[in-house]
């Protein structure tokens, strides 16, 4: 069904209950966009529809929207995650994150229960009592394991039927497998042999170092080169494992790493995987999704992959204790949930975080990021702040001077999220006494919009969509009478207050409004702000060179102001003026050989335009 009237959400909210449950998000067709769920639902909800300045970008966009929504009410917390996986599942909505490849992992299975185990690689996890080790992801190859497992431990690679007698094969006459296809060792016996390759799998490095190494030395007495070389290159790979251990962290310790990193319209979120107390693997996705924690990600990612790890680390869930319960639900062994402040685990937490931010930067081809932070920012901040037109064109200004001498305004312009240098202009302030940035700036738009109306420069002559002042209330009341002033309230305007970030609107000037700190339409206003500072200084700082070197050519006798501007608009500086030569100085309307001599030597410079050495 579809919503042709407005529903009244604050009202609505009175009678949603303080229970456990999942809510869903409709859109004005009345479809399903976001699925989510709460230990309290009114509490929830009400985060939603009244403002408030923590929520995200994307959040934010996704509310413009709403056209209503519903809820259902569950007995737990638990129940509730459970719930909303199912209806993502179902409804598949755009502003959730979902694991739409049901990806797999490869894991190596033992299990103990049969008379002779194998090592066998698997992707799917079955409660089946088997032991189960992984998930191995990138940085680590599961064959590389294997070969090393198979070469230090006679242990069978094969599928034969051990109820029936056979000959042994080649593995057995290589010293590889101990043949219990051929009754040449016991069950027990074998048993003993796997349960070493179960303590290398749970971090034991050492007695597999012993065995290749003592191979290799063995093959090398024998000038078996070939063969003793093939056992050096299992040590290497055996090393390069080895060297994935975290340092104060248990041998026997298995953690799954759980970070989550948006820039308000992607989010990424990164897993690392620390098996026997070694770093062995971690992979990185990046989403669409207006997801604030990522419970029902973590909640998918093991729906299809039950866990193995004894903990999951992570700071990005808002209830550690229901996505605790719920997991186990879904292993045969307890896994715990914790979010570290300090030691080991939170360095490994925040270099999970590093990895989520790092796939974000590096998210897409080149072109695909700048339009991200370019078009796509413009984009983003014409929806959080539901601007009538698209912000393409921003005109930014900013004040400069030294207690209140040489004051001078910067405009700078921004186009499609890039500056667009031709069109930057500058401001000397000719009316303002005394030091006043209010009255500078309002000086400046003043007549910025004054030369809109003449159409002659081009870039005063295109109109702004936005313009952005870096200050408060106080600098936007000044800049809202010159619109005023010049009839043209109906340019937007925008001022950015630097301690909070806080945004106030010329058309609701009342109203503070902080956008998310991970949106790149912050990113955007706060590069075109300090482009708009960085222009202004260095107006101010020309300038106030310029009047320096007026005020020292002013002290040679028989130079005035009119000639000191002829000799800084010819060379520049008073510098450039004492490494002249007198030729080029008398060349000057209204200087000769002598008047240029003179002021070389006032200057303590020779004719010749070498500095004298004081």
């Amino acid at each position: 069904m579809g919503y042709n009237v407005v529903v009244d959400f604050k009202a609505k909210l009175k009678d949603v209950p303080e229970d456990p449950g999942v809510y869903m998000m409709l859109d004005s067709a009345g479809e399903i966009i976001y699925v989510g769920k709460a230990k309290r639902l009114r509490a929830r909800l009400k985060q939603y529809f009244y403002r408030s300045g923590n929520k995200t970008a994307k959040v934010m966009a996704m509310l413009e929207h709403v056209a209503d929504f519903r809820y259902i009410i569950c007995p737990s917390e638990v129940d509730a995650l459970v719930t909303e996986n199912n209806l993502i599942k179902k409804h598949t909505p755009k502003y959730n994150i979902l694991l739409k490849d049901d990806k797999s992992y490869p894991f190596l299975r033992i299990d103990m229960k049969e008379d002779f185990p194998t090592v066998r690689l698997v992707r799917r996890l079955k409660n089946d009592g088997a032991q189960y080790f992984g998930p191995y992801m990138q940085s680590v190859n599961v064959r590389d394991i294997t070969e090393l497992i198979h070469t230090a431990f006679k242990v069978r690679d094969c599928n034969r039927d051990m109820s029936k007698p056979s000959r042994p094969c080649l593995n057995f006459h290589l010293g590889k497998c101990s043949a219990p296809c051929a009754g040449e060792i016991s069950s027990e016996d074998y048993k003993e042999e796997i349960r070493r390759v179960i303590s290398f799998l749970k971090g034991n490095d050492r007695e597999i170092e012993r065995i290749l190494s003592k191979k290799m030395m063995a093959f090398a007495e024998e000038e078996n080169f070939e063969v003793a070389l093939s056992y050096k290159h299992k040590l290497k790979v055996l090393d390069n494992l080895v060297r994935k251990q975290v340092s104060a962290l248990p041998k026997d310790l298995d953690l799954d790493i759980f970070a989550y990193e948006t820039n308000g319209v992607l989010g990424a979120v990164n897993m690392l995987v620390v098996r026997g107390g070694k770093l062995v693997g971690g992979e990185n996705r990046v989403f669409e999704a207006a997801d604030e924690d990522i419970s029902s990600y973590i909640y998918q990612f093991y729906f299809g992959n039950p866990p193995v790890a004894d903990e999951i680390v992570t700071d990005s869930v808002s209830d550690g204790d229901a996505l605790e319960k719920a997991v186990n639900t879904l292993s045969g062994h307890t896994v715990r949930v914790i979010e570290p402040k300090q030691g080991v685990r939170r360095q490994l937490l925040d270099l999970s975080h590093s990895n989520a931010f790092d796939a974000l930067e590096k998210y897409g081809s080149r072109e695909e990021r700048r339009a991200l932070r370019t078009e796509g920012a413009v984009r983003q901040l014409g929806e959080l702040l539901s601007l009538p037109v698209l912000p393409n064109r921003i005109e930014a200004y900013d004040i400069s001077h030294i207690s209140g001498t040489d004051k001078v305004a910067s405009m700078v312009v921004f186009e499609g999220g890039e500056p667009k240098k031709s069109h930057y202009r500058k401001f000397r302030i000719k009316t303002v006494e005394g030091n006043n940035d209010f009255a500078c700036m309002k000086e400046a738009l003043t007549r910025r919009l004054m030369r809109m109306k003449e159409g002659e420069d081009e870039s005063f002559a295109t109109p702004p969509d936005l313009i952005l002042i870096d200050g408060g209330k106080g600098q936007l009341a000044y800049a809202l009478q010159a619109l005023a002033d010049c009839g043209e309230e109906g340019l937007e305007i925008l001022s950015l207050a630097k301690r909070e970030e806080e945004v106030f609107l010329g058309s609701d000037p009342k109203r503070s409004i902080l956008l998310p700190k991970d949106c790149v339409a912050l990113q955007m206003l706060q590069r075109v702000r300090d482009e708009a500072h960085r222009f202004a200084i260095t107006y101010h700082r020309t300038l106030r060179g310029k009047h320096m070197s007026e005020s020292e050519l002013m002290k040679a006798p028989g130079i005035g102001r009119k000639r000191a501007e002829e000799l800084l608009k010819k060379f520049g500086s008073a510098e450039n003026v004492r490494h002249a030569s007198a030729e080029d100085i008398a060349a000057l309307e209204g200087f000769s050989r002598s008047s240029a001599e003179k002021l070389l030597e006032a200057l303590n410079v020779p004719n010749n335009g070498d500095e004298t050495q004081k």
